[in-house]
């Protein structure tokens, strides 16, 4: 059985990292540059925090992902902050959006949305603090809806549960980081596993599943 901690970093179709500079879309780090490197640079600035890198930790409780291809990966490196879920919920936004290729095009507009006052609540160091006070996504959707309510920001419909279903880990920093596995459905992805040397996986939870892990 492998041991320690395992986190995602999702990617669209090309695996290509994308940040926003000036304005548009460029891309930041190629998963074959990732791989020789063994290092992961922030490449997003989103909801008026420092450039990050947003990941998400693998848990029997977390084995969803935001996209459905990208990299496994184990680090030394802690995250700066842990949120149960993708981070956009705690924006003033009205109308967020739960698949990405929605608003790819539109990074720079969508991530300059601002954070509701009060979102340190849902800021975590570990993923244990995290699982002591939201043990399940059913708990993180109530919560949640009910702290947007409050701050006058309208409900979640039932539709954005999945922005509930993975959490978002942040780094701030370059993360130094040893590949476990790419994961995808596509014939490209069983590719690049192959021509990178790593294990091949459809998703993360087969990936759990396979090694064991609980």
């Amino acid at each position: 059985m492998l041991k320690g901690q395992f986190y995602v970093k999702s990617f669209e179709e090309d695996f290509v990292l994308k940040s926003v500079i000036d304005g548009k879309k460029a891309p930041s780090q190629s998963i074959k540059e990732i791989i020789e490197s063994k290092v992961i640079i922030p490449n997003t600035f989103s909801f008026g925090k420092n450039k990050r890198l947003a990941c998400s930790i693998l848990n029997k409780n977390y084995l969803k992902t935001y996209r459905s291809q990208g990299l496994i990966f184990q680090t030394q490196n802690n995250p700066t902050e842990i949120f149960p879920f993708d981070l956009a919920i705690l924006t003033k936004n009205n109308n967020i959006i739960v698949r990405y290729y929605k608003i790819k095009n539109l990074l720079a507009d969508y991530y300059g949305n601002n954070l509701i006052t009060g979102h340190e609540r849902f800021s975590f160091k570990t993923i244990e603090e995290l699982l002591s006070v939201f043990p399940s996504p059913k708990k993180v959707w109530e919560t949640v809806n009910t702290f947007r309510i409050n701050a006058c920001v309208t409900q979640l419909p039932k539709t954005k549960y999945k922005l509930v279903e993975y959490n978002e880990a942040i780094f701030d920093k370059p993360v130094q980081i040893s590949p476990t596995g790419i994961f995808g459905y596509t014939l490209e992805v069983r590719k690049l596993a192959k021509e990178f040397h790593l294990p091949y996986y459809k998703n993360a939870k087969e990936f759990w599943i396979k090694k064991g892990l609980n």
